[in-house]
């Protein structure tokens, strides 16, 4: 009998569908927008994420976690979960595909900026750095969850006081980690990346199409 995280799935819907269909456990445009660029059929599977109801997942990193295991840990738990909502909800069992971003500068997370004041701050601290852009990818299925991460770095110049005011004066900066949308405005902060752009944008598509095919949805049919 399959489980997550103690709950048994036993007296719930277990219909698998086979048409390729999965949940995203995601309320992330970005996302959306790159599992269609690939032709994922997929449905938004909302969990909770703020008050008044306790978060579905605590995103709160753990004492000495580094941040490999950190998003991995959190992409694997929002899957999870996703799953375990959706059979709650009598929902047809099928794959959930969930991921976590986290900007990294020596060894320190900047997740969604709060503030105005805190979006400030954290581009002010990568201004004129190397930093590290992490996303893990999970997927889980009635067989177990299989989690890959991208790692990609992403070079800023600086960038002056007047520059970081004014981007912050949009609206792209706030739901992102980091504080930033490479593909936004802030691409002209960038001369050079290595990695994934998709990986930075939140959803690499190289580790996302390797999982759904492995989970026995074909990117080529």
């Amino acid at each position: 009998m399959a489980t997550s995280r103690g709950y048994p799935f036993r007296n719930f819907c277990t219909v698998t569908l086979t048409d390729g269909r999965i949940y995203l456990a995601s309320r992330s445009p970005r996302r959306f927008e790159l599992l269609r660029q690939i032709g994922v059929n997929f449905e938004p599977l909302l969990l909770r994420e703020a008050l008044p109801r306790q978060a579905d997942v605590d995103e709160i990193r753990l004492a000495d976690e580094n941040p490999i295991d950190y998003v991995s840990r959190i992409a694997r738990a929002k899957a999870e979960m996703g799953r375990l909502r959706a059979l709650q909800r009598r929902l047809a069992d099928l794959p959930v595909l969930a991921a976590d971003t986290a900007v990294v500068l020596r060894d320190r997370i900047f997740g969604k900026p709060k503030s105005f004041a805190d979006a400030e701050k954290m581009l002010g601290t990568l201004s004129g750095q190397t930093h590290q852009v992490l996303t893990a990818v999970a997927v889980t299925t009635q067989n177990g969850t299989h989690v890959r991460v991208s790692a990609s770095t992403v070079r800023f110049r600086d960038i002056g006081e007047r520059e970081i005011r004014s981007y912050l004066a949009g609206t792209e900066a706030y739901d992102k980690a980091g504080g930033y949308a490479i593909q936004g405005i802030a691409a002209v902060f960038i001369p050079e990346i290595a990695g994934s752009y998709s990986g930075v944008m939140g959803l690499p598509l190289f580790e996302t199409a390797q999982l759904l095919e492995e989970s026995g949805i074909p990117i080529f049919s």
